[in-house]
């Protein structure tokens, strides 16, 4: 099944009538509307109705609107494609935080605040918002990423702390043209992410990344080509601090703002740290660029170094601009 989404209006005389854009005009497997004009009221049920398993792409046009939905896309559902009507009109949020009580009176932690929890492959979503509505109330995760091979493009991940948790360790994930937005650690976990093009916005005072980079991993969370921009009073911000002995981290070629310490990095109270994450910079610029007063155990990467972060190399073969452009895919 697949649905032409109508995406515009003429006037002729006194009368609206609908215009298909015609060749060239994008369908969809399933259309989630909360007028009931789509196949789903809700995104939780456009998912259920993924086939397990499919080895083809299933795409989801999502309209305009506040979808507020606690989601799980199980690892059943692979080659999930999401495309919002609007990135900062088409929202998928929910409210919970860590110490919120679950029905058995227990905290449900940080993962149980998650809004989103994406464990299938090759998930995309382009021009959407994931958020968080919790507030400054602590650890409040806006989506959580297991699965392999995630791309998200031109989305918006808004939240305080906690707010984007690329978590499993096996998983690599693609972040173009986006806006992440948090106070503390609000881009935390263990995977391989590149975020490229980005807007990396940072609220009152805190941390961007708290990596736990498994030991044998070779790369991290890499920033390419990204602005660093914040409300956050100057000086108020680090780069990153370790969650795990491995953390790696690398921001490249990007604009740094000047919230930003002029140490770049904590270790988070671990000196032992220090020895063994990697956190490095490569050309960035910006008033928060103040390489000769960052910590003595972070590096500046030479040219030779920073030839080794391609895509390509950073997700071992995996090369996520080909699913984007690739004729035929979900714009």
């Amino acid at each position: 099944m697949r649905r032409r989404v109508w995406n515009y209006v003429v006037l002729v005389g006194v009368c609206l009538v609908l215009v298909s854009p015609g060749k060239g005009q994008e369908q969809y497997d399933f259309v989630v509307s909360r007028d009931g004009t789509g196949d789903f009221t809700t995104v939780q049920a456009a998912i259920d109705s993924v086939p397990d398993f499919r080895k083809n792409e299933t795409t989801i046009f999502i309209t305009s609107g506040v979808y507020k939905e606690k989601l799980v896309l199980p690892t059943s559902k692979t080659n999930v494609t999401f495309i919002g009507e609007n990135a900062e009109k088409t929202i998928l949020t929910n409210d919970d935080y860590a110490s919120r009580e679950n029905i058995f009176g227990e905290e449900m932690g940080t993962t149980g605040s998650s809004s989103f929890f994406i464990f299938g492959d090759n998930f995309t979503a382009k021009n959407i918002t994931f958020r968080n509505s919790a507030g400054p109330v602590g650890q409040a995760v806006a989506v959580r990423v297991d699965g392999d091979r995630a791309i998200f493009v031109n989305c918006r991940f808004l939240g305080f702390q906690d707010t984007l948790y690329p978590h499993g360790d096996d998983s690599r994930q693609y972040y173009l043209n986006c806006y992440i937005e948090g106070t503390v650690d609000f881009i935390f976990g263990g995977s391989t992410a590149v975020f490229e093009e980005c807007v990396i916005h940072c609220k009152d005072h805190g941390y961007i990344t708290a990596a736990s980079t498994a030991e044998q991993e070779e790369f991290g969370f890499v920033f390419k080509q990204c602005r660093i921009t914040g409300d956050a009073p100057e000086d108020s911000f680090y780069l990153g601090r370790p969650w795990r002995p491995y953390a790696h981290v690398v921001f490249m070629n990007s604009y740094l703002g000047d919230h930003i310490q002029p140490a770049g990095w904590d270790n988070w109270g671990a000196p032992e740290k220090e020895k063994t994450a990697f956190y490095a910079e490569y050309k960035n610029s910006g008033p928060g660029f103040t390489p000769g007063q960052r910590v003595e155990w972070s590096r500046q990467l030479s040219e030779k170094e920073a030839k080794r972060y391609t895509l390509e190399n950073i997700f071992n073969g995996w090369q996520p601009r080909e699913r984007i452009e690739m004729p035929g895919s979900a714009k």
